[in-house]
């Protein structure tokens, strides 16, 4: 889903005026610009190695890792929702299992 490109600011995109004037006049990038970009990591190694990357231990585990084949277009069709899917396909789940009388629907 591209995003719409603002000619003018808007308020209530999470910045300010002030941000927005800062970097206004920057150039939109060229398919030249993406070709040489080079991933964070390899500029900024130091930095992308101080990023913790875990969520770490639940503090109340209320979910359980588990492994599970589903068929191909299933699954597709649940990511292709985008982000989030995984709790969607719970959610489903969920009431399939509340259909048959084995846990309560929420």
């Amino acid at each position: 889903m591209p995003n719409k490109r603002m000619k003018e600011f808007e308020p209530g995109h999470g910045f300010t005026k002030a941000d927005w004037d800062e970097v206004s006049d920057n150039p939109e990038w060229t398919e030249e610009d993406f070709a040489k970009a080079k991933p964070f990591a390899e500029v900024f190694p130091e930095l992308a190695a101080s990023i913790k990357r875990t969520r770490g231990k639940q503090k109340a585990p209320t979910k359980q890792l588990v492994s599970i084949r589903l068929d191909r277009d299933v699954l597709a069709a649940f990511k292709a929702t985008g982000t989030g899917w995984q709790s969607r396909v719970n959610a489903a789940l969920r009431r399939a299992a509340a259909a048959l009388g084995k846990v309560g629907a929420s």
